[in-house]
């Protein structure tokens, strides 16, 4: 019996790290969504959603429900296969990228106190379900499966306002992948490594501590690309209502469309943990440490321990919840970009800029390492 549950013991454990990762992003879907209802209506003089529980707090629920009980439809013309799994597959590529994010530093103690020795030999917790050494690779490369899902949706609805809206996100994901890859770049050759969690441990041990401040042009660069990756305002052409009707989920209802909708939020969502993780320490926050020695609660709050993990985890969260601020800010507040402005914005600016950025990087980096 000992030895069963040894040998299932760490699969118990990713599962439940998945499963939890996995809710808590869904949870912060759904009241993301929210936010911005209540947000634009404040922006815009309204009062947003205030009906459904207290505030509006249970209107995500009202909403799942609405989709659960909404009618399915599908054109008759359309391929039915790849219709029904284009927005499963956007949902995947966004939700796949969670396992590499730490999501806070490592908790440091002796796990003696579980049963059948299962604790022997842990003497650290990682709050992060999979370390990869090429993790800023892995996160680029779903991230960019992704627009598969709306391709397909677009050519599989055979509506040509959804094929449009294909083409479309097809074209601006190419044109500025390549910004947000090069503006990687340079934080990746001040780190001198591809793993997110020795990304953050670099701007720990460096003089400025966050790399949005030696970073601060690639930083600008990833934020621009990353609006026109989730194709957000000033960057919803692929679904630009006054010209394409939805564009790729002109055809969808019901369930179906809830999943692009939420596929849509979690990529908000990773994006932002990215952003945060590269430039702003990730769950790092300067100065908690000294601070727990000087008023003599180290015990507590000092590094390795519980509560120094559950302080920087909502020190994560909350720079995650100012950019998801910064994402619905700018929905209500910027008119949208013709298609043209937006290639040429994406190839004769945005591109030459994160080039530039990291040839500046090459020689400030090769002058220091000299």
């Amino acid at each position: 019996m000992e030895q069963i549950v040894k040998t299932i013991f760490p699969f118990v454990v990713i599962g439940v790290a998945v499963f939890l990762a996995f809710q808590g992003v869904l949870m912060i879907v759904a009241y993301t969504v929210l936010a911005e209802r209540k947000i634009l209506g404040w922006i815009q003089g309204r009062i947003g959603p205030n009906r459904v529980g207290p505030w509006g707090l249970f209107q995500p629920f009202a909403d799942l429900f609405k989709f659960i009980f909404k009618e399915e439809l599908a054109p008759d013309e359309s391929t039915k296969v790849i219709f029904y799994l284009a927005p499963l597959v956007a949902l995947t590529c966004a939700l796949m990228p969670i396992i590499v994010y730490p999501f806070g530093p490592e908790i440091k103690g002796s796990f003696d106190f579980l049963p059948y020795g299962l604790g022997e030999g842990i003497t650290s917790l990682p709050l992060t379900i999979a370390q990869m050494d090429v993790g800023v690779l892995y996160v680029l490369a779903i991230t960019s499966v992704g627009v598969y899902g709306i391709a397909l949706a677009g050519w599989s609805s055979n509506s040509k306002y959804s094929l449009m809206g294909g083409l479309r996100s097809s074209a601006q994901l190419i044109s500025y992948e390549l910004a947000m890859g090069a503006s990687v770049i340079g934080v990746v050759m001040l780190a001198g490594s591809l793993n997110l969690s020795e990304i953050i441990n670099a701007q720990i041990n460096s003089p400025f501590k966050w790399f949005i401040i030696p970073q601060f042009i690639g930083f600008i660069v990833f934020m621009i690309a990353a609006f026109a990756e989730t194709n957000r305002v000033p960057f919803d052409l692929p679904e630009a209502e006054t010209e394409l009707v939805a564009g790729f989920h002109t055809e969808y209802s019901g369930l179906k469309f809830a999943l692009f909708f939420m596929a849509e939020y979690v990529n908000m969502f990773t994006v932002s943990v990215m952003c945060v993780t590269l430039f702003l320490g990730g769950w790092y926050i300067p100065g908690l440490d000294l601070l727990a020695r000087t008023i003599g609660m180290e015990w507590l709050f000092g590094a390795g321990t519980i509560g120094y993990a559950v302080v920087s985890h909502v020190g994560f969260l909350t720079k995650i919840f100012a950019f998801l601020f910064f994402y619905i800010w700018v929905r209500g507040t910027l008119p949208r970009f013709r298609f043209d402005q937006l290639m040429n914005f994406g190839w004769k600016f945005l591109l030459p800029v994160s080039l530039a950025n990291v040839i500046l990087t090459v020689i400030v980096v090769f002058i220091l390492n000299r």
